[in-house]
């Protein structure tokens, strides 16, 4: 016996149609093969959600299926040879073609808009008034990319596979973590494909909004006197900055136009001391200028 439709789309039994629609897009997007290449059981679940909602979403099938359940006569299965509820149609029991079925049952019951030979097998496909199966109704998907950090800035254009199916996806410079992008017409019956964009981050560079931060480290000469450093920029130019005299260590250096989509690139500078510590020599040297320019590097803080 088939579960019972309402349970199969999680449904109560007063749920309204909307509810109803909203339950079965929901299930049929997590269980679309498309999304479970090669899962038999998602296959067989979405098969299952489908015939459930053709029934539920039609408010006849829907009256009788809830006066009858799956013993009604939309829904009764068939014994091996025949029809459902005992009924041959050829000879020694043998079935025959469905289209010259069709073709009898209008006769007999009235033709179009009335009983189906489609209804009496318990086909739970939408059919058309030819008797075919309709198209797959379009269904929306959304899927997550990982783009690199150049692409999200620069923009470009990133393959990605949903399914069985290969899709290109255009992405314009600058766009965002969390944004979404739409490809028209390549998801289930010609739905769409929602692209929710996740940008991998950079060996070096961050992002603020538009602009881009290079850490750029110093030694303590630089530091003190000033000097000349090369920094990179996202789109592969070098460029040579000067250090100011007297630079701390969180000092920032702004390279109008060289961020994202009109934006800024800001060097935040790090002093750096060697790990090797100095020598006896070079200990008298800073110990002399400790004591020749006095400074307290922690006059301003506020919990001195």
């Amino acid at each position: 016996m088939p579960r019972d439709y309402y349970d199969v789309l999680g449904v109560s039994r007063s749920a309204s149609s909307e509810e109803i629609s909203k339950a079965y897009r929901k299930l049929a997007r997590q269980h679309h093969p498309d999304r479970n290449p090669g899962d038999k059981q998602a296959e067989t679940t979405f098969k299952e959600i489908q015939n459930a909602y053709d029934v539920l979403s039609d408010t006849n099938k829907k009256s009788q299926y809830d006066q009858f359940g799956h013993t009604g006569p939309q829904f009764a299965g068939g014994s091996p040879g025949g029809a459902p509820g005992g009924f041959n149609f050829g000879p020694d029991g043998a079935q025959i073609d469905p289209e010259q079925a069709q073709e009898i049952f209008s006769k007999m019951f009235g033709g179009e808009g009335g009983f189906r030979f489609d209804d009496l097998l318990g086909g739970t496909g939408k059919r058309t008034r030819g008797g075919r199966r309709r198209a797959q109704p379009a269904e929306n998907l959304e899927v997550e990319a990982a783009i690199p950090f150049q692409t999200a800035a620069q923009g470009g254009t990133v393959g990605l596979r949903v399914g069985s199916s290969e899709i290109s996806v255009k992405v314009p410079a600058g766009i965002e973590e969390g944004k979404k992008l739409r490809v028209s017409g390549q998801g289930p019956g010609g739905g769409d494909i929602n692209v929710k964009i996740k940008i991998q981050p950079h060996p070096y560079f961050r992002r603020e909004g538009k602009d881009l931060v290079l850490d750029v480290p110093i030694g303590i000469s630089e530091a003190l006197l000033g000097g000349k450093v090369e920094v990179p920029t996202l789109d592969g130019r070098r460029v040579d900055v000067k250090v100011r005299p007297g630079t701390s260590t969180g000092s920032r250096m702004r390279l109008p136009g060289f961020g994202i989509a009109g934006g800024d690139q800001y060097l935040v500078f790090k002093v750096m001391v060697p790990k090797t510590g100095v020598d006896e020599a070079g200990k008298k040297l800073i110990e002399e200028y400790a004591h020749t320019h006095p400074f307290d590097a922690r006059a301003d803080v506020p919990w001195k």
